[in-house]
């Protein structure tokens, strides 16, 4: 994956009542991995044992079936990570086990909570003793003073104490729970299985494993699952939902339903929304697969524009693909994507992104594109400049790295790229294709609005987030 593209932080699988949760469990996070490619676990429990394997690596590498045979049990979590928070090893890898009061709880975060280094302090000097730097962590030791009490008041508390961004899944020995804060950042959605129970980050999982979606989990809900039944609480009052954009203008799969919304159609919306904003003199329309495929589809249906493949992409690459030397170094941006030379040879040609970060990835791509002689080059992008990084866990670089801050207007942009002229989508173009109002969605990434308050550090925050 290259380091120009942002990154999301992980994916979230859960099944109840189903005699190979492991199995379910697995294909769930395979269908998941886009969310996250540094680690994989499983935790499986039979009612009365517990079973758990993780490791570095795709869910593909890290699950054999002589693992996936060691993980019985009718109830299962799984998590694929990319660390926002916490080095890249193998003891922040999740779902994350403990111990407690005669129970086993195993839990599997996406997201980011915004209090977290404080929280930790606090607890720390309360004698609390940590096995990670997660800040996912931080959710059982907060809950660990109310265990005794039950287990939806020690969730209940810990929802209280935590800020930002997270959809959460537990096991214990009997139960599935799922929560998502209360202002619905991320995605979290709630299906049936063959009389189970599935709860999953996308909906594309489900569609994999064969489950039939039932209902978004709501914000601020806590879910529980057992054999009772399923219940649910709402510890904490509505808020406005905070819905994170970028979640379907980029990390979601095309083929997923997320916050009301079907991915490859809010997409090709977003096309439309471009062609009637920016309409240059050009021969062609092409994306660089695959961020900006759905857009351009769209910026081709509304422009009458013909929409071409003008770069092949190389689906063959391994995470360990050699990296090439100094002297190859042209090599290496070919790897990924290679244009058609006589389709694109002395045309006018209009790129669709779907984001500009770095810029520095696009930079080399419009290299090539010259270099086959390709007449001019423009670019349209799908959402605004992204001019401010999140807390709420994704991998946005510091506010100085990201180009739209280093070089504000749309030209200078154009310059360093090598682009003929650039357009970013307004953000009215943007909030349109959603069909609901803004005030639905988090756009801090692009007005500096945020929902919740950063840290006060929050320079040092964002350092660490990209570790």
């Amino acid at each position: 994956m290259s380091e120009d593209r942002p990154r999301e932080e992980c994916g979230v699988f859960a099944v109840y009542g189903h005699e190979e949760a492991a199995r379910v469990a697995y294909f769930g996070l395979y269908a998941l991995q886009h969310r996250g490619q540094e680690s994989a676990g499983i935790t499986t429990a039979d009612g009365c044992q517990v079973w758990s394997h993780k490791g570095v690596g795709l869910a593909s590498e890290v699950f054999r079936e002589e693992t996936l045979a060691k993980l019985p049990g009718h109830l299962a979590i799984g998590h694929v990570r990319y660390s926002t928070t916490g080095s890249s090893v193998l003891s922040n890898a999740q779902p994350f086990l403990v111990h407690y009061a005669d129970e086993y709880y195993a839990l599997a975060h996406n997201g980011n909570l915004i209090n977290a280094h404080l929280l930790r302090t606090e607890l720390e000097d309360k004698g609390s003793i940590f096995q990670s730097t997660m800040d996912s962590e931080v959710i059982i030791h907060l809950m660990a003073p109310y265990l005794r009490i039950s287990l939806e008041e020690a969730l209940s508390n810990a929802m209280r104490r935590i800020e930002g961004a997270y959809s959460v899944v537990m096991l214990t020995r009997n139960q599935i729970i799922a929560m998502r804060d209360p202002r619905g950042f991320r995605p979290l959605c709630l299906g049936k299985l063959n009389g189970g129970w599935v709860v999953s980050s996308e909906t594309c999982a489900f569609d994999l494993v064969g489950a039939k979606y039932i209902r978004d989990v709501d914000p601020g809900e806590i879910v529980v699952i057992d054999e009772r039944g399923i219940h649910s609480i709402t510890p904490i009052s509505a808020v406005k939902p905070s819905h994170c954009i970028f979640e379907l203008i980029y990390f979601a799969r095309p083929d997923s339903n997320i916050f009301g919304q079907n991915v490859y159609l809010f997409r090709k919306r977003l096309g439309h929304e471009m062609a009637r904003e920016y309409r240059p003199e050009v021969d062609l329309v092409m994306p660089f697969p695959d961020s900006g495929n759905y857009a351009a589809i769209g910026y081709a249906e509304e422009s009458g524009l013909p929409f071409e493949m003008g770069m092949i992409r190389n689906h063959y690459i391994g995470r360990t693909f050699i990296q090439p030397t100094q002297p190859m170094r042209d090599f290496g941006v070919r790897v990924k994507l290679n244009p058609v030379q006589a389709l694109l040879s002395g045309k006018k040609v209009l790129i669709v992104e779907d984001s500009i970060i770095r810029g520095t990835t696009s930079r080399n791509r419009v290299k090539q594109l010259r270099e086959i002689g390709a007449k001019e080059i423009h670019m349209a992008v799908s959402c605004p400049p992204t001019r401010f990084p999140c807390p709420y866990g994704i991998d946005f670089s510091s506010k100085g790295e990201l180009i739209a801050t280093q070089r504000e207007s749309e030209k200078a942009i154009a310059k360093f790229i090598g682009l003929d002229s650039l357009h970013y989508l307004s953000l009215e173009g943007m909030v349109k294709a959603t069909g609901k109002p803004a005030d639905n969605f988090c756009l801090a990434c692009y007005n500096g609005d945020y929902p919740l308050q950063p840290p006060t550090d929050f320079g040092k925050f964002c350092l660490e987030t990209i570790k």
